[in-house]
């Protein structure tokens, strides 16, 4: 028996996995995400603000304090933001102080990587034929196809629900012309990405906050409940009502959203339609939603499991 915990700083979102194997059954002890921002402002100077450094570091001293008291060792990584950021340096040196382990920075590749091997393991009748998986975060989303578990393709983009929004809205509720220049730029992007053919009937399999907030919006539930969230499928035309609903709400309207926590409020918008073109780009009739991301690939990947 032995206990792991995984810790994964992204640009939006900080999220922590404590997990207990035994026998090869995983058992989960927390699994924690927190609304923190790192990386705020990524989307106009690039660089880390103050407050979101702190939400990030008082959440992870708290992380930090579950994983001692389970004692499991801590695995952490960070993404986009803190690939990008210029003043990265001065957080990672105190996260590592924190949680007494250096924070991996790793790139978009691997980033997709992890996220992969947590929906092969999460939905292996999936991977067992094409599957596309995409994983969208504040600052990048990372897509990877796939054929009989074997990776074809991966990719991480510069398309992000925090980045795109920092870039193109500027009202509330949104203009026409901010949401058309949003999806420009998300279609100039993915008219550069491999996708399987859509004779082959690929899976969508959608992971992160995005997915499913989106996913707990379209069952209007009050809580958040993983066991609903995960292997939910969501069609386009709920993810089309979504986003109807999005681009004609203010901010306000958005935060009492069944749901939708009013933390992401500002940015579910530019991270739907990022999803909405994707899902259009591949031909699927419907999102495949998994509650289980990078932090979950970590800790398949710390267990050896491929």
């Amino acid at each position: 028996m032995s206990r792991i915990a995984t810790i994964d700083i992204g640009t939006n979102t900080t999220l922590l996995l404590v997990a207990e194997v035994s026998g090869g059954t995983i058992s989960v002890l927390e699994d924690r995400a927190t609304i923190t921002r790192l990386g705020r402002g990524i989307g106009k100077n690039g660089g880390l603000g103050q407050e979101g450094i702190d939400r990030t570091l008082a959440a992870l001293s708290g992380y930090a304090v579950l994983a001692r008291v389970h004692q499991a060792p801590i695995f952490a990584i960070g993404t986009e933001a803190l690939r990008r950021a210029p003043n990265a340096c001065d957080f990672l040196c105190r996260a590592a102080a924190l949680l007494d382990t250096p924070v991996e920075v790793i790139d978009g590749k691997r980033e997709a990587a992890l996220t992969f091997l947590a929906a092969k393991q999460s939905f292996p009748e999936a991977a067992a034929q094409t599957m596309a998986v995409v994983d969208i975060g504040g600052g990048s989303t990372e897509i990877v196809v796939a054929h009989r578990g074997r990776v074809d393709s991966c990719r991480s983009l510069p398309l992000g629900s925090v980045r795109l929004t920092e870039r193109h809205i500027h009202h509330d509720p949104p203009l026409a012309d901010e949401i058309a220049a949003l999806r420009a730029e998300v279609v100039g992007h993915l008219a550069e990405t491999p996708f399987p053919p859509q004779a082959d009937q690929p899976c969508l399999v959608g992971v992160a906050g995005t997915v499913t907030t989106l996913a707990a919006m379209a069952q209007d539930l009050a809580s958040y409940d993983p066991a609903l969230v995960h292997g939910y499928r969501l069609t386009l035309p709920a993810l089309e009502r979504q986003i109807d609903r999005l681009r004609a709400s203010t901010q306000s309207q958005r935060e009492a959203m069944a749901g939708l926590d009013p933390l992401r409020a500002d940015v579910i918008l530019s991270g739907a339609i990022i999803l909405d073109e994707i899902a259009r780009r591949v031909g699927s009739t419907y999102v495949l939603v998994s509650d289980r991301g990078i932090r979950w690939g970590l800790l398949y990947e710390k267990l050896g499991s491929g």
